[in-house]
């Protein structure tokens, strides 16, 4: 690739408008292809299905700034080819034409009512359509949401409820054993359905909080520690007091609203600007001032206003609900060559789908389905899916480093967007926690967000499997972001894993190699660049880039090696490198940024300082002869030059302890992480087999 970042239009172009597969407002999530049911269904009776209907009937409840109510689409229905299909256009058009806002044209709620042969256990499904969905990571016409109802006929009691999230990658929000009647909070835009079964009606509790119990019961992540608590459900972010901005979907280039095929469309139809971004790339840094949600009208048994119930056989008839592709802004790093596009896509209709018929395909979280299949022989556990699981960070300079030589991660400020290359489905952050289920096997994953730079890495799936550097992907804002590159061409050895440290803010990165490699980091970093081979030898490469320079003018890692020559050089860089620091720190002279990788030229400072300095510079010394032994293919002798560079470091830390009122804490705290790091790498050195 030519450019060093790609727009999701450039995908889509490059890759075709057409994305198949893609079931929009659907969950699919975990076990074996039919959801672990062991049994067929078939059809509840019309009587016992709008009994059903009648007492499960949900609660809708919307964000104040909704415009996409539920809608009846057998009004815009046309025969087209043979088939009846409603066309994006058309529902638009007509749906907007007869809009107002606190009256909405023609609500509808459909219900389709399913039972397991030879079991007790019914199903009631409530489908509801939208015309049009805007979100941050997906845009297409049509929106259809579903609420499973799991009743047992013989006790007559609600036995589950599965709301469905954004896709089949998306974890469902679930509540097992309810005991009051449905209420769903529909997220603004996206219409994704998050459950609110406690006292406090108008808003998401993902945990239980003084006497309001939780209003999910899904399994929590045992993947990431950070995570270990978190209920494994997508939930409703902006009430949970999180940001997410949207973006504007656009449509032949230009904003959908200003296409001449829809007329009726207008900006305001859309999420308010004050919520909206136009393109994640072009802002510095991630919006800060993002409002939380508000909620406006309700419709259903306990809302503002009623819909009408309509069994879901009187809108079979229709074949299709189509539309011309549309597009948004999704950066992709240009290193990543086989990204993929074909995310974005017109929802597929809901009784040619499998979760319609086989209602336990849409449990996505594993002990709820794992507690039916205890009560009902129709119900199987399924079998375990490969999951994805990672937190998401936002990186900032370090207050312990020195200024522009140390980072921390910190509470990202918006959600963010994953995509993973296999299962082309987006799939947005919920409380900074990315979750993708995902066939085995090894993926690409790639994570956005409005004002950061794009991450991307390799990560093989089997299980539940922690993405990122353990659990966690770290995330940059475009004006602080460097570009470090590692560039296996030419290199002889078999490189697999590639990562990248920073001295305070520790591993950052940790991804499968396959040939050239990149990841943007924060310019105030001071960096350690890893990689391994097939053998699992090790070589480390010291990287500091210019906090003045160019985002897109990368530091590159050139033809890296493993072994203990790799090593025994890296070791000369970095006492180097701390050796000029604790000398420009004591003299009160600056680093102009040409010279830190440390060749050792500085004036020894006197006293405790110079005593550190001067054990640092031997070091430095004995590093350089075990790096030329290495190189001649002597292994006794860098070893024993090795075994220097460790008893010289003993006296470093001596030193260090020594001269700690006489540098600046924040130089001390440089030289005893960095202290640490050589003694690491010292080990792995002298394990080495491979020179």
């Amino acid at each position: 690739m030519e450019r060093d970042t790609l727009t999701r239009r450039d995908l889509l172009v490059a890759t075709g408008a057409g994305g198949a597969g893609t079931l929009a407002g659907c969950s699919m999530l975990g076990g074996n292809g039919d959801g672990g049911s062991t049994a067929a269904t078939e059809a509840l009776g019309e009587e016992r299905a709008g009994e059903l209907a009648e007492r499960f009937a949900p609660t809708l409840q919307f964000d104040a700034d909704e415009t996409w109510f539920p809608t009846d689409p057998r009004p815009y229905a046309t025969d087209r080819d043979g088939e009846r299909v409603v066309t994006g256009f058309d529902a638009v058009n007509g749906y907007l034409e007869a809009y107002e806002p606190d009256a909405p044209p023609s609500p509808t709620v459909f219900y389709n009512g399913r039972r397991y042969r030879d079991s007790p256990l019914e199903v009631v499904q409530f489908w509801w359509y939208s015309a049009f969905d805007q979100f941050t990571t997906n845009f297409h016409w049509h929106d259809w949401e579903a609420l499973h109802v799991f009743v047992d006929g013989e006790t007559d009691t609600a036995q589950l409820y599965v709301a469905s999230a954004h896709s089949r990658s998306v974890p469902n929000n679930e509540f097992i054993d309810p005991g009051r009647r449905p209420r769903v909070l529909s997220e603004l835009g996206s219409h994704s359905s998050a459950l609110s079964l406690n006292e406090l009606a108008d808003s998401f509790q993902r945990l239980p909080l003084d006497a309001a119990a939780a209003d999910v019961t899904n399994a929590t992540l045992g993947v990431v520690e950070a995570l270990s608590e978190l209920p494994v459900a997508y939930g409703l972010p902006r009430d949970e007091g999180f940001r997410l901005p949207y973006a504007i979907p656009e449509l032949d280039d230009a904003p959908v609203y200003e296409h001449p095929e829809l007329p009726a469309f207008e900006r305001r139809h859309l999420a308010p600007p004050e919520l909206t971004v136009r393109s994640f790339t072009e802002l510095a840094s991630p919006p800060s001032e993002l409002p939380e949600r508000r909620s406006g009208l309700a419709l259903g048994p306990e809302g503002d206003a009623a819909y009408e119930l309509v069994p879901t056989a009187e809108a079979e008839d229709i074949d299709a609900f189509v539309g011309p592709q549309l597009s948004f802004e999704f950066a992709v790093p240009g290193f990543v060559e086989d990204a993929v596009a074909s995310h974005l896509t017109a929802t597929a209709t809901p009784w040619k789908q499998s979760r319609y018929r086989n209602p336990a395909t849409d449990i996505s979280d594993p002990n709820h389905r794992a507690t039916l299949a205890e009560r009902y022989d129709a119900i199987g556990e399924g079998g375990p899916a490969a999951r994805l699981v990672a937190t998401v960070r936002d990186v900032t300079p370090d207050s312990d480093a020195p200024e522009g030589e140390g980072v921390t991660t910190e509470e990202p400020a918006v959600e963010s967007i994953a995509l993973v290359e296999s299962n082309p489905v987006a799939v947005p952050s919920f409380q900074g926690a990315i979750v993708a289920d995902v066939p085995a096997g090894e993926h690409r994953l790639t994570v956005n967000g409005a004002g950061r730079a794009p991450h991307s890495e390799r990560v093989e799936a089997d299980g539940p499997t922690a993405a990122g550097a353990d659990g966690t992907v770290a995330m940059v804002a475009n004006e602080d972001a460097r570009k470090l590159r590692i560039d296996t061409e030419g290199t002889d050895d078999d490189l697999r894993r590639a990562a990248v440290e920073d001295d305070f803010g520790g591993r950052i990165y940790d991804s499968r190699l396959d040939g050239r490699d990149a990841v943007y980091v924060h310019r105030d970093g001071a960096y350690t660049a890893e990689v391994r081979d097939a053998a699992d030898e090790v070589g480390a490469f010291r990287v500091n880039p210019d906090p003045d320079g160019d985002a897109d003018d990368p530091v590159t890692v050139e033809r890296p090696r493993t072994g203990k020559a790799s090593l025994a050089g890296f070791l000369g860089s970095l006492s180097g490198e701390t050796r000029d620091a604790v000398a420009d720190a004591d003299d009160g002279s600056s680093d102009d940024g040409n010279d830190r990788q440390g060749g050792g030229n500085r004036t020894t400072p006197p006293g405790p300082a110079g005593g550190l300095a001067t054990a640092l510079d031997a070091v430095r010394r004995s590093a350089v002869r075990a790096l030329e032994r290495a190189e001649q293919g002597d292994g006794q002798g860098a070893d024993r030059q090795l075994q220097a560079v460790a008893t010289r470091l003993d006296r470093v830390g001596e030193a260090l302890s020594s001269a700690r009122e006489n540098v600046p804490g924040a130089t001390a705290n440089a030289v005893d992480r960095r202290l640490e790091q050589l003694q690491r790498r010292t080990e792995q050195a002298l394990d080495a087999e491979k020179l």
